[in-house]
């Protein structure tokens, strides 16, 4: 059975360096309304781990709420670490086009009360495995900035490092907002063959 939190990402080996070089600035706007964002999803999550632990179910409203502040998340972080060039939508739906996306499975029909209860606890392994992923993700970026702005192409090794580590932190989070109840595994067939372009759509021949 797959995992069911997904997290893509399409490889493109050219980039823009002028947005590059800037790519700090450019992602302050992105940073102020994640800050927003993730404060009233704070509330959400709290409300969702009350709702579980007293009820045994994640209500689905709550549940699409964090888990667009989840794929927000992502996206907003894929930007910044330079795994994409195409500014990212605002909010968390689900643009299928944007070359970071994340699908969810959607809720239990039942979850561990006793699970839910002691998540801060159950975590510690993967806050500290989440910890070192977001150093290496960083230092990726660091290295990835160079690299684009002196040749304005990205090094497919350095991007498939880049999104291992993505994908772990991304979908660590959604562990940690309750959206599953069993550990994200390091690496995963999705993850494996990251960077891979989606399928093309064939394009509609014109009338003759």
């Amino acid at each position: 059975m797959s995992y069911p939190v997904t997290f893509e990402a399409d490889y493109l080996e050219r980039r823009n360096r002028l947005t590059t070089f800037f790519r700090l600035i450019l992602v302050i706007p992105l940073a102020i309304v994640l800050y927003v964002f993730g404060i009233v999803a704070s509330i959400a999550i709290l409300i969702a781990w009350l709702a579980i632990v007293i009820t045994g179910r994640y209500p689905q409203g709550l549940y699409d709420f964090v888990a667009s502040f989840n794929r927000f998340l992502a996206r907003a972080t894929g930007y910044a670490a330079l795994l994409s060039d195409p500014y990212p939508p605002f909010g968390g739906s689900d643009a299928t086009d944007y070359p970071v996306r994340m699908h969810f499975a959607g809720p239990l029909e039942s979850y561990s009360r006793l699970k839910t209860f002691f998540r801060l606890i159950l975590a510690i392994p993967i806050l500290v495995l989440r910890y070192v992923m977001n150093l290496l993700l960083e230092v990726g970026a660091v290295a990835a900035w160079f690299v684009i702005v002196v040749t304005g192409k990205m090094p497919r090794g350095l991007f498939d490092l880049m999104v291992l580590a993505n994908s772990y932190t991304a979908r660590s989070d959604a562990y940690l907002y309750l959206l599953t109840e069993t550990y994200p595994p390091f690496q995963d067939d999705t993850t494996r063959t990251a960077g891979t372009p989606g399928p093309t759509i064939p394009e509609t021949p014109s009338p003759s």
